[in-house]
């Protein structure tokens, strides 16, 4: 099914990752896409040249996602916060995501892709919802991996929106203040049926997990490097995968001395 979208250039090969055991895969793995802008200026390169260079990585990331089974995806695209930064590199964002819709849709439906969106995509040009809303609606019933972009989006904003839904079906009686629980909160959130991320992924040097998947990453293990989110390639990925294969996830409990 992948041989198509992979020939181009991709060079995974089977054996790349025999060494990876697929019955210990994180099923969700969520990318803080970081350094964009320090891979062009090391470069001697525009800013803006960073970003279409990492536009290009996250599309070989997720065929690799894609090719070795994880379920879900979730790219930091664009936060609430990256308002901030001057008004033309905004435009430059927005218009490279506008371009990943238009150039990658067919093919990551035509690869059983399903794409969803994250955020609070109503601030975005009406333009751009539209998109968006095209790209969810084509790959709806896909069954492939879950690409989940995060536009527009930040985890206390996310956070604030479920406390205000759930605070207006308690005016309205719907629901009883004594019934809230996680459980409740979590099916609020953008990510409601969506298993919680089990490997964060941070290029680029920070230590941080800027405002992202604040609810979720409560147990998720972090993986940090140097490289630069440009530079960042499948065997880069299937590192952070072995990586998390090897730690004792406990949850709170004791250490799993059955680990194998």
């Amino acid at each position: 099914m992948w041989m198509k979208w992979f020939s181009k250039k991709h060079t995974l090969k089977q054996n790349d990752y025999n060494d990876i055991d697929p019955t210990r895969l994180p099923r969700h793995v969520a990318i803080i896409m970081d350094g964009n802008g320090r891979w062009a200026q090391k470069k001697g390169l525009p800013r803006t040249l960073g970003h279409r260079a990492g536009a290009e990585t996250l599309r070989e990331i997720v065929k690799t996602a894609s090719e070795i089974g994880i379920q879900v995806l979730t790219a930091y695209a664009f936060s609430t916060e990256n308002w901030r930064r001057p008004a033309d590199e905004v435009s430059l964002l927005m218009s490279l995501l506008s371009d990943y819709l238009d150039n990658e849709l067919a093919e990551l439906d035509e690869n059983n892709v399903q794409v969803r969106f994250i955020g609070h995509t109503g601030d975005l040009a009406l333009n751009l919802q539209k998109k968006v809303e095209k790209a969810q609606t084509l790959t709806a019933h896909n069954t492939g991996l879950i690409l989940n972009l995060a536009v527009n989006y930040g985890g206390r904003a996310e956070l604030t929106r479920a406390v205000k839904i759930i605070s207006e079906k308690v005016l309205r009686r719907e629901l009883d203040p004594e019934d809230i629980n996680e459980t409740i909160i979590e099916e609020h959130l953008y990510t409601a049926n969506l298993p919680a991320p089990d490997l964060l992924i941070r290029p680029s040097g920070d230590f941080r997990i800027s405002n992202f998947l604040l609810w979720q990453m409560a147990y998720t293990e972090f993986w940090f490097t140097e490289i630069h989110w440009p530079d960042f390639k499948s065997e880069d990925l299937l590192q952070a995968v072995r990586d998390y294969q090897q730690r004792d996830r406990r949850f709170g409990g004791i250490k799993n001395t059955n680990k194998r």
